[in-house]
């Protein structure tokens, strides 16, 4: 979902509202309700839609009804909005389509990055750093073809992410995607996990097994930590993808599979090729479309929108999301976070906890757990004290 339909009717700060999503991203299309009706939606296969609960009656009162308009116009998510208000609020209806959000007077940036994730929650990369949204748009285009993708980035910093956003973007979209941590599967297995095996092949081997590659056929495979595999079968996974086929263990028959690979390291992959752990030939047919991602302090304007993702996800969804006062905000956007989107998953876990699922103010927000368990220091005895103790 790339278009976001504005309606302008009681909006306030509507200008505001367009500049941020669009900043965000996302074609925003503006329209008054009277206008609705000379939209042409032909194109759009579907869309977010923000509007005031001033426009959202009119729409409710007007012969076509609020729920066909929202049809009419593709619109699967759909945000309405209040004045804003003492504190921030949201409220979710119509099995979750519709999220109700009424913004804090003073929390404004918080309410709008929660609305411009809800209206394209299926997306699934947050992103409000221009290098981020850079790095999306060319992701989107290679998504149109079918090149193998080489994906590299120091841990944490959302290369599977990446990964499904290449997906979701192809037309490989309704096939599956399918993800093997290299590194988490011993050598001796992964050459069967990953091009399958015949009955009988090995001991233990009582049912034959397609394998990985045959699972994601028509579709995507994600391979983590690709450096980790072992150099006698980083061979036979060269001739898979020179071949575009497989041959299972025990087997003595390929099997032609249409696999659309990615592969990730969190190495650079040049200093693996040299010091002889990968295979030149293999890196060159990986390398086709390098992408990279960096990590979390080189694009601190990601912190807040995934954030506001990782709080939905512990909470429940948007409908239950607690807020971020700005002093909290500020606290998270001037941390270095080393430990990436991982370590920022910890302090908002933790954050949840201490503040009992409410308001999230900067004294929740524990980045380093030691502050959990330290001792509160001793006070002193008032000198008077210490003369008669003594």
């Amino acid at each position: 979902m790339n278009t976001v339909l504005c309606l302008t009717d009681g909006l306030s700060d509507r200008e505001a509202w367009i500049t941020h999503l669009h900043m965000r991203g996302y074609d925003v299309v503006t329209s008054d309700v009277k206008s609705l009706g000379t939209l042409k939606t032909d194109a759009w296969t579907r869309c977010g839609l923000l509007l005031s609960h001033t426009a959202a009656k009119q729409l409710a009162k007007d012969g076509t009804g609020f729920a066909t308009w929202c049809r009419n116009l593709k619109a699967e998510k759909i945000a309405v909005l209040d004045e804003p208000g003492e504190t921030f609020s949201v409220k979710g209806e119509f099995n979750g389509s519709v999220l109700k959000v009424t913004p804090a007077v003073d929390g404004w940036r918080f309410a709008a990055e929660v609305v411009a994730r809800f209206v394209d929650e299926e997306q699934g990369a947050a992103a409000g750093d221009p290098q981020t949204l850079n790095l999306l748009r060319l992701a989107r285009r290679v998504a149109q073809s079918d090149v193998t993708v080489m994906l590299v980035g120091p841990t944490g910093t959302g290369k599977e992410v990446i990964s499904k956003f290449l997906h979701n973007a192809s037309s490989r979209k309704r096939e599956p995607f399918i993800a093997v941590n290299c590194a988490a599967v011993p050598d001796s297995m992964l050459e069967a996990v990953l091009f399958g095996y015949e009955r009988g092949a090995f001991t233990g081997a009582h049912q034959p097994n397609k394998g990985i590659f045959r699972a994601a056929d028509g579709g995507t495979l994600l391979l983590d930590e690709v450096s980790e595999m072992a150099m006698h079968l980083q061979a036979k996974f060269l001739r898979v993808l020179q071949e575009k086929e497989v041959t299972p263990l025990g087997g003595s028959k390929p099997v032609p599979v249409d696999v659309r690979v990615i592969a990730t390291s969190n190495r650079y992959m040049m200093d693996e090729v040299k010091a002889g752990r990968f295979r030149e030939d293999l890196y060159y047919r990986l390398n086709v479309f390098p992408l990279a991602t960096q990590s979390l302090n080189d694009r601190p304007g990601d912190i807040l929108p995934i954030a506001i993702c990782l709080l939905a996800k512990h909470v429940g969804g948007f409908p239950n999301m607690p807020s971020l006062n700005e002093a909290a905000i500020d606290k998270i956007e001037n941390h270095d976070w080393p430990g990436n989107v991982r370590e920022l998953e910890n302090v908002l876990q933790r954050a949840l906890v201490l503040s009992g699922g409410r308001s999230i103010e900067p004294e929740h927000l524990m980045i380093d757990p030691l502050e959990l368990i330290r001792p509160v220091p001793r006070m002193e005895a008032p000198r008077r004290l210490q003369a008669v103790a003594g």
